[in-house]
């Protein structure tokens, strides 16, 4: 007999939920069930899961919801390697940090020199200043660049040897650049972390992040400028096996609640073409769709998330995403006013 606005309020509620990892499992799952209709909603901690692992996990889930309905347990096959084989092997291919002759060791030396005299925090024009504590709640503004705008980003990307991923981050670093008060900015950015396929069907948190440090000096042409994020952006991705928070330890900058360390705008790009993880579920006597939420959180003061899209030919239809922004230091009008700038960038 819920309201459909009380039933909204309880899904938002269950999607915020803040596990004690001290004593909980990093996974819980509601079911609400309305009718002849039923949501469910599963809230994994980012410790135990990635993006990546909602395709394996709901896979799982179709097995066992089918095997159930038959009368049978699940009949799952055994997993190649466990979370902790990969964990084992890390360590047995990385090194110890602390012996200078290791890899990683050595891939963490490249980053000490890369982000020596990072500034401490990226200043941005914000609506209010920091607070002591940040409070991570958040909302978010969507990002739509037309086919025609992803067509000469493609091209010009291709111009100069670059990725169109590298072309965006060049534009936010610019634009950043433009609207703060350095021009020495560091963005964040994810990698998979999944470099083997015996991975790709297992759950867990694989996910990295780098950091692409640009210093806009002088008067640089476009070519320049954009050789200079392709250079960094690749050195990045040959020295991403030190884990972040090993790199934040080893760097030891100056530590707040205020802030994220290192970097506070990062971006993600999504390399598929769909980001629904349910649109291939098939339940026995069921329709089946995802049903949109926001957490309300945000994980840093601007994260911007994109994902090209592509028409039956092939060619570029557009970029799509959103920007995810604190909304203890901005309002809405502002970033909505960062994207517009972004876009023309």
């Amino acid at each position: 007999d819920w309201t459909e606005q009380r039933l909204d309020d309880e899904i938002a509620a269950a999607a915020q939920y803040c596990f004690r990892l001290s004593d909980e499992l990093p996974i819980r799952a509601q079911l609400f069930t309305r009718a002849d209709h039923h949501i469910l909603v599963v809230v994994i901690h980012h410790i135990a899961a990635d993006g990546w692992s909602m395709t394996p996990l709901i896979a799982d889930l179709q097995t066992a919801y089918t095997s159930r309905c038959a009368g049978t347990g699940p009949d799952w096959a055994p997993l190649p390697v466990q979370y902790i084989d990969y964990t084992l092997w890390q360590r047995a291919q990385l090194g110890d940090p602390d012996d200078a002759d290791s890899p990683i060791a050595a891939q963490l030396a490249y980053w000490q020199h890369t982000l020596a005299d990072l500034p401490e925090r990226l200043e941005l024009p914000t609506d209010r200043p920091y607070p002591a504590i940040a409070d991570h709640h958040g909302d978010s503004v969507p990002i739509t660049i037309n086919p025609q705008l992803h067509q000469h980003l493609t091209h010009l990307a291709h111009t100069h040897n670059t990725t169109p991923f590298m072309t965006i981050q060049a534009a936010l670093a610019l634009l950043l650049a433009k609207v703060g008060s350095s021009r020495d900015v560091a963005l964040g950015f994810a990698i998979a972390g999944r470099g083997d396929p015996a991975l790709d069907k297992l759950v867990g948190f694989f996910v990295n992040l780098l950091v692409l440090r640009v210093q806009i000096t002088g008067d640089p042409t476009v070519a320049e400028y954009l050789e200079q994020v392709r250079q960094r952006s690749l050195a990045a991705y040959e020295h991403h096996d030190v884990p972040f928070e090993v790199l934040v330890e080893r760097l030891n900058p100056t530590r707040s609640m205020s802030h994220h360390p290192l970097f506070q705008v990062a971006l993600t790009w999504q390399n598929w073409e769909d980001n629904d993880p349910v649109a291939g579920l098939r339940l026995p006597g069921l329709s089946v769709s995802s049903v949109p939420l926001h957490t309300r959180a945000a994980r840093w003061d601007l994260a911007f998330s994109l994902s090209e899209r592509w028409n039956e030919f092939g060619e570029p239809a557009g970029i799509c995403g959103a920007v995810e922004y604190r909304t203890d230091v901005f309002d809405r009008v502002t970033v909505e006013g960062l994207v517009a700038r972004f876009e023309r960038v």
